[in-house]
């Protein structure tokens, strides 16, 4: 199958089978030899063409499609475009842009695209892959819908013709809407109501659930709803919070981060429920499917954004609380509570899975840290986490028992803990808040201890101190290259904070930790004095869960 091939098949699909034209050369790849089952409609200026088809989707009361002809079909639109989006009518433009081979060089036709409509569209993409062309095309239909205006994805002509073979297409093949969510015309629309969801969880063999951080506000009916259907619920990676009590028996652990991982943790399963998180975010590409053949995926998320992109089979844009609640009153009870025993006891297992603590004199490891602070960390605690190489064992050791219980900077840039810690314990100063993050992470934030010092913010601040970037080091050792990075030995983080007001200690021992955090933890709630504990972590090459 061709891009172009892929493309007409979601144009299909969306009901977008009249296609609005006033062609030039670069959209000849489109245009020529066009399927009998797309009708095809000329216009003598651009702004014809984009005024017939706003015309046609008021009449029809859904998003109409329009091709341009790069930057003078695209410049002569714009008023018409403008048109649309104040009259709130979902369009699809597409416009033609000159061979990506050498758009380098500026050839004659090539347009400086991104931009020329200003602010009108609703929605702009120009795809850095032919292969991405076609999910680009499904996403613009759901962005014009959702916000009422037109969506625009520039095309180059050489895209059209190149391979798409087992490609994922980025965005849901059907998107629903609550009744709160008037379609384009003002109506509610057919697809309004939450029961296509409930069928399909209510016929599922082996369901399993995948919360994220939208879910955070809405732990009680996802509670609910997963003991409803007896399935086990897996936190999405790099969240910003936790979606769901790490604490509870079907809580099954935190998803790979890769496809392998990902498709080997959801193996089993003939439908996956995402509350609150894309489907799927990864980190390192490695090539396949998200999912196994055969495996069913509906995401149920408040974020626009998130449900355009996410390439699930079914996608519901509404409040994820007030879904959960209503799809537990829609189905009924599986009665299958044993499913949750498999992994309760991997869980538990992996909690289990700690170091010998090693003998004095001898640096400790992440994980016997963070091992005594879960024995001593209260429910209602706020835990702040920015440590890459400690995660791991954060998250296996150190269940979050609370919406809070884990915040984390789902971005992936540095320098968010120490100051985040600072805020929420100011917003919140009858919790415990506690930051655990590497001595590398600190530094890029540690000037939010003067702040801390200066207001009588009581944070503890735990930093685990290896004395580099051991994540870095852990990646380059992978790919077989030597790192040109030295270690920061000379970096003291306990000085440093003292330099800024806060008072820090010192931490070598387990059983200085452990009288250290005797001492703080119980007292969190209550603290006015900011308190930075710096821990000498060894550098963990070999040790595997």
């Amino acid at each position: 199958m061709s891009v172009r091939e892929a493309t007409f098949d979601v144009l299909r699909r969306a009901g977008l089978t009249t296609v609005f034209a006033n062609p030039g050369s670069t959209e000849v790849t489109l245009l020529g030899g066009l399927p009998d089952d797309l009708r095809f409609v000329l216009g003598l200026h651009e702004g014809s063409v984009v005024g017939m088809a706003t015309g046609w989707a008021m009449g029809h009361d859904a998003p109409a499609l329009a091709v341009l002809h790069t930057t003078a079909g695209l410049g002569n639109a714009v008023g018409a475009i403008a048109t649309a989006r104040v009259n709130r009518v979902p369009l699809i433009v597409l416009v033609g842009q000159q061979d990506r081979r050498h758009l380098a060089l500026e050839p004659f036709l090539a347009g400086h695209l991104a931009g020329l409509a200003g602010d009108y569209p609703v929605w702009a993409d120009q795809p850095v892959r032919a292969q991405d062309v076609p999910g680009a095309v499904a996403r613009a239909a759901h962005e014009a819908v959702t916000f009422r205006g037109p969506a625009l994805v520039v095309v180059p002509m050489d895209d059209w013709d190149a391979p798409y073979e087992g490609e994922i297409l980025a965005a849901p093949a059907r998107l629903l809407r609550p009744p709160a969510q008037p379609g384009p015309g003002g109506g509610s629309g057919s697809e309004a109501d939450p029961a296509p969801l409930a069928e399909l969880l209510g016929g599922a063999r082996a369901p399993v659930i995948v919360a994220g951080a939208g879910a955070c506000g809405a732990w009680e009916p996802l509670v609910a709803l997963a003991e409803l259907l007896g399935c086990p619920v897996w936190q999405e990676p790099f969240g910003a919070r936790a979606g769901f009590p790490q604490d509870h028996p079907l809580f099954a652990g935190v998803l790979a981060a890769d496809r392998p991982g990902l498709r080997a943790a959801l193996a089993g399963h003939d439908v996956v429920l995402a509350v609150g998180a894309p489907v799927f975010r990864q980190y390192a590409y490695t090539p396949g499917p998200l999912v196994e053949p055969g495996t069913t995926v509906a995401l149920v998320t408040d974020d626009p954004s998130e449900a355009h992109r996410s390439p699930a089979d079914l996608a519901y844009l509404a409040d994820p609380a007030a879904t959960c609640a209503r799809l537990a009153a829609l189905l009924p009870a599986r009665l299958r509570g044993a499913a949750g025993d498999g992994p309760a006891a991997r869980v538990r297992s992996a909690r289990e899975a700690v170091p010998p603590v090693p003998a004095d004199g001898r640096p400790l490891r992440s994980a016997h840290v963070l091992r005594e602070l879960a024995r001593r960390l209260p429910g209602d605690a706020v835990l702040v986490e920015e440590a890459p190489s400690a995660r791991p064992d954060l998250h296996r050791l150190v269940p979050a028992r609370n919406p809070l219980g884990f915040v984390s900077a789902a971005m992936g840039g540095l320098g968010f803990a120490l100051p985040a810690a600072v805020g929420l314990r100011m917003a919140l100063p009858d919790r415990p808040v506690v930051a655990v993050t590497g001595d590398g992470s600190a530094l890029y934030g540690l000037h939010a201890l003067w702040s801390a010092a200066h207001y009588r913010v009581g944070a503890l601040f735990l930093v685990l101190s290896n004395s580099r970037y051991a994540v870095l080091d852990r990646l380059a050792d992978r790919h077989g290259a030597k790192a040109p990075w030295p270690a920061f030995t000379e970096v003291d983080v306990s000085g440093l904070a003292r330099s800024l007001g806060c008072r820090s200690l010192r931490v070598e021992t387990h059983a200085e930790l452990t009288a250290v955090l005797d001492e703080v933890v119980p007292a969190l709630a209550v603290r006015e004095e900011p308190l930075l504990v710096d821990v000498t972590v060894a550098v963990d090459h070999d040790y595997r869960p």
